[in-house]
């Protein structure tokens, strides 16, 4: 994708990023996807809504509303940076780099709910690989980090 760098987070490189995957047809062979997260990046709260073969939405979020998605992906803005630097380098997440990866060696995990409702948050499991399509075509984005380092 060329153009501008955008910020992560925000909510233009995650729409960039729905562009994309709308228009992967990876994506859409990976299989059907019902679920609501949220990213907690950088002190931000968004909110990405997937349903059937598609991103449907993408909006700003509170910490309120992490109560009402299914799961949450959070880490230290070091380790989004990192994960995203790598895919961008790769074309897409190392082994060291991937959600599931990343959920197996980080102290509480990548994935959690707010709630401890433990059906939502194995959503994050059972769409696992087309979440890891999703944040993998981010390596098409010229990504900016709030600190002002660039992918």
């Amino acid at each position: 994708m060329s153009g501008d760098a955008l910020v992560f987070p925000s909510l233009e490189w995650l729409q960039a990023l729905q562009q994309l995957v709308n228009a992967d047809s990876e994506f859409r062979n990976l299989g059907s996807v019902d679920t609501t997260l949220g990213i907690k990046a950088f002190s931000k709260v968004l909110i990405v809504t997937f349903r059937a073969f598609q991103c449907e939405a993408i909006r700003a979020g509170t910490d309120d509303d992490l109560f009402e998605v299914d799961f949450t992906l959070e880490m230290e803005p070091d380790q989004w940076q990192e994960m995203l630097e790598n895919i961008k380098k790769n074309g897409a997440a190392d082994l060291n780099h991937t959600l599931n990866t990343l959920d197996l060696r980080l102290p509480g995990g990548l994935a959690s709910n707010a709630t401890g409702e433990q059906y939502q948050l194995d959503l994050f499991f059972r769409y696992n690989e087309s979440l890891q399509r999703f944040f993998d075509l981010s390596a098409q984005l010229d990504t900016v980090f709030r600190d002002g380092a660039a992918t």
